[in-house]
């Protein structure tokens, strides 16, 4: 079966190497039989798509892209209505919602597809993120670098962190999951970093195609060890600072 994944704006919301996260989908997906077509640009067809995805970028580059999505929302509701995927990371997340301001004070109407609203700040956070997961599923880790508080989100996508500051607090609800619509801060690329999140949005993204999903999903050389590492490192380091 052809996939289709569809990276916007990948030129300026790519800060962190974020098309690594499609690349390594792009693998497991072939590694089950699948031929995976990656369409990239600013405005590009939407209606074929089995993934769309937007990376972090710049706190200028993020207002260009919610400017060029503007006219997109609609495709964007359209695929979410046929059960596409569309995952937002780093502060692509923030141009879903209702509105940005900035710190200048200037609003910015969102794309409007939740509820919530994010405020900019002059103090930037960067750090390492662990985030809690129901029980029986993996933590999820991560980097984020924001300087923004996002508040107004009825469904976040972790419930806590263990390390890290979330939406609006010091290791509070994180990220955005409604359906198929996923939103999280966390960078690093995201994906790359947690194969079982990876296996999460590809189960998705298989049944949106209508193909089958295995009950086992490859994992890519190395890439659970480097997990399970990175895993014990951060917990590590956060009982040393404590």
């Amino acid at each position: 079966m052809k996939l289709q994944f569809v990276h916007l704006c990948p030129q300026r919301m790519s800060l962190y190497g974020e098309y690594a996260n499609l690349v390594m989908l792009q693998r497991m997906a072939q590694e089950l039989g699948h031929a995976v077509e990656i369409v990239a640009g600013e405005a590009p067809d939407l209606s074929k798509a089995h993934l769309i995805y937007m990376g972090c970028g710049t706190e200028q580059a993020q207002k260009f892209a919610l400017e060029v999505l503007r006219p997109q929302v609609d495709g964007l509701k359209g695929a979410l209505d046929r059960g596409a995927v569309v995952l937002f990371t780093g502060n692509a997340m923030e141009v879903l919602g209702q509105s940005i301001t900035d710190t200048q004070g200037k609003v910015w109407e969102g794309l409007g597809l939740t509820e919530f609203t994010t405020i900019e700040t002059r103090q930037r956070t960067p750090h390492d993120v662990i985030a809690n997961t129901p029980p029986g599923y993996s933590p999820v880790v991560g980097f984020m670098n924001k300087c923004s508080l996002t508040a107004g989100v009825s469904t976040p996508m972790f419930e806590s962190l263990e390390m890290g500051f979330g939406n609006d607090c010091q290791r509070g609800p994180e990220g955005y999951l409604s359906g198929n619509l996923m939103a999280t801060h966390l960078t690093g690329p995201v994906l790359v970093k947690n194969p079982a999140l990876a296996h999460e949005v590809l189960r998705r993204v298989l049944t949106c195609a209508g193909a089958e999903v295995p009950q086992t999903l490859p994992v890519l050389p190395h890439q659970q060890e480097a997990y399970d590492v990175t895993l014990r490192e951060l917990r590590s380091k956060g009982e040393n600072a404590g």
